[in-house]
């Protein structure tokens, strides 16, 4: 049976503990924190122990995960370890520096691309990593045997793997996490100080736009200082972005005398983001413009989810994704459908003979 030691018990590691479990590794606990180990272990995350391991997973904090990796290569001479911080790069360099040949040739560095805006074991999940990917960093001279069983803890989790340099993975997380998690918020800093009445109109946009916003504060000041590097260009063009949508809107309330060109601005903004938004990736790949949906009103009372879910099954259509959101001041919630578009006229007549109320 392979062992794995998991360092730092906090949503990655106790869920990387809790997933390894379930799938028969035995996994071994270990945090500075008494507290916080005897947490995981009673979470079902593995078992508080020192022996040997196969397999090392450093879960800690970025800005200590290289001094963490490099003891972990020390004291356990024949483990292959990884560590699962969001900035890999930095990580490889403080090693290099710290750690001899043989050592780093037993390193390889990942990072699940999952997580939740609650911290701490306590929002630890088995299936965190279900569908998710998880990428792998190896360096020039990582062992094969090492790439290959970091590749099989992730797999085990339920991710699917990705690899590429570590430079790389840098440069991309700065554009597709770290920006997001500045841009939501900056957004939600706004929400601060409007009226109550104000926030209570709150849509699925601002909802949307700010749900990461409420991430840990300190680990995403480390994220983001480790990784500033690559997230200041990424910055200085959202910069440039915004400017030029910020001169737009001046000029046209200004007058039209100021105004030529500045509703091309607006428009040409909006259409760049509906081309970036058709690149990500939906089910199986395929690009969310490729669905059609239906809003359905659904009523706050047991088993109306359940009860739409089967009358959907019953017309023989297939859910490609599902989408809830909660109506302000009514006991009723939204649930949008997102099918293939061929399915959507044979959705909506079912759903109206089944008695649900669509939104147009």
């Amino acid at each position: 049976m392979t062992t794995v030691r998991v360092v730092g018990t906090g949503l990655l590691g106790t869920s990387i503990g809790m997933a390894l479990s379930a799938k028969g590794f035995r996994v071994q606990l270990h945090d500075t924190s008494p507290t916080s180990v005897a947490l995981a272990r009673d979470l079902g995350a593995g078992e508080v122990g020192e022996d040997p391991a196969d397999v090392v997973v450093v879960a800690t904090p970025p800005d200590v995960a290289a001094s963490v990796v490099a003891q972990q290569l020390g004291d356990q001479p024949d483990a292959v370890v990884t560590d699962v911080a969001s900035v890999k790069q930095t990580v490889l360099e403080e090693l290099r520096a710290a750690v001899g040949g043989d050592a780093l040739a037993r390193y390889v560095g990942s990072h699940p691309m999952a997580g939740r805006e609650r911290s701490g074991a306590v929002a630890a999940r088995a299936d965190l990593f279900e569908g998710r990917t998880w990428v792998l960093c190896p360096h020039e001279t990582t062992a094969d045997r090492a790439r290959a069983v970091i590749d099989e803890i992730a797999r085990a989790a339920g991710a699917s793997v990705v690899t590429m340099p570590a430079a790389e993975h840098d440069l991309a997380v700065a554009a597709v996490s770290h920006l997001p998690q500045v841009a939501a918020s900056l957004v939600a800093a706004r929400l601060r100080d409007l009226p109550d009445d104000a926030v209570g109109l709150a849509g699925p946009g601002v909802r949307d736009v700010t749900r990461i916003a409420a991430s840990d504060p300190l680990l995403w000041t480390q994220i983001l200082a480790g990784n500033a590097a690559n997230l200041l260009p990424v910055l200085d063009a959202v910069a440039d972005d915004l400017d030029r949508v910020r001169s737009a809107v001046r000029a046209i309330g200004e007058g039209e005398s100021a105004a030529t060109g500045a509703r091309g601005v607006l428009a040409q903004t909006i259409a760049d983001g509906q081309t970036g938004h058709a690149r990500l990736p939906g089910k199986h790949g395929a690009p969310p413009t490729a669905y059609a949906s239906v809003i359905v009103v659904l009523p706050d009372r047991p088993r109306q989810l359940a009860q739409l879910f089967a009358d959907v099954g019953d017309a023989g259509i297939n859910l490609e994704d599902l989408r809830i959101e909660h109506a302000v001041g009514a006991q009723v919630g939204l649930a949008e459908l997102m099918v293939l578009p061929a399915a959507l006229e044979p959705l909506q007549e079912a759903l109206t003979a089944a008695g649900w109320r669509l939104h147009s």
